[in-house]
């Protein structure tokens, strides 16, 4: 029997949220190792510009990572009210996707946004580029799916403006998780149900490219060499 899907191309699946539950588990270990290896686990994994220009590794790992307890509440209770329904929507690969390049868009955001002479130093953690990049593909998922976009809209604008606002926030990470999911979700979500397949792999795989080169040529530009 062929599997069901649903109108994103996501396979119907019963149960438990398995990737989000898996993110914020991560999430959550890697906390307690924080607390366990201070401060070499944030030492050997936060980002900055300088330090991931040399340690790539850094645009991912950094995700993972939290400055406090209310830092890693705020943000998984946030995965925990999005996550389960784009993981449903989606499906478990095109969300996991969704979640890992919004997370790495938010520190490309950090390299483009941030003032290499004033701000590339300052060490960046946390889950917000990625939990941004939700917020941006789930207003395309509920246009698609026929729901109310105006409270997602409301989220997103008044988090944008606490970026800003509030000190010590990386706003930069914010804005770039947040296009990156912009674009991932409506991707998902606009395309043609003969090429769902397609756009799943060949949207992620040129957003990624676009990044590199966007980030190459940002540490280029401070002669950086980068991969």
């Amino acid at each position: 029997m062929p599997a069901r899907r649903t109108i994103l191309g996501g396979q119907v699946r019963q149960g438990r949220p398995v990737v989000t539950l898996t993110f914020i588990g991560l999430c959550v270990a890697s906390y307690v190792l924080q607390q366990v290896d201070d401060p070499g686990w944030i030492n050997r994994f936060a980002f900055n510009p300088v330090v991931a220009s040399a340690e790539p590794w850094r645009f991912v790992t950094a995700a993972f990572l939290h400055g406090s307890v209310m830092h890693l509440a705020l943000n998984m209770i946030a995965l925990w009210f999005v996550g389960p329904f784009l993981e449903q929507g989606l499906g478990r690969v095109r969300f996991a996707t969704l979640y890992l390049l919004s997370a790495v868009a938010g520190q490309v955001g950090v390299v483009l946004l941030a003032g290499p002479t004033d701000t590339w130093t300052t060490w960046v953690v946390g889950a917000s580029g990625a939990v941004f990049g939700l917020f941006g593909a789930i207003f395309f998922v509920m246009r698609r799916v026929g729901g109310n976009v105006s409270g997602i809209v409301g989220v997103i604008v008044l988090n944008v403006v606490l970026g800003f606002v509030v000190s010590g926030i990386a706003w930069q990470a914010h804005i770039g998780g947040l296009v990156a999911g912009a674009v991932l979700g409506a991707a998902y979500s606009l395309a043609p149900r003969a090429y769902q397949r397609t756009v799943a792999v060949a949207v992620p795989v040129a957003l990624l490219v676009l990044m590199y080169v966007l980030v190459n040529a940002a540490y280029a530009n401070v002669h950086l060499s980068f991969l």
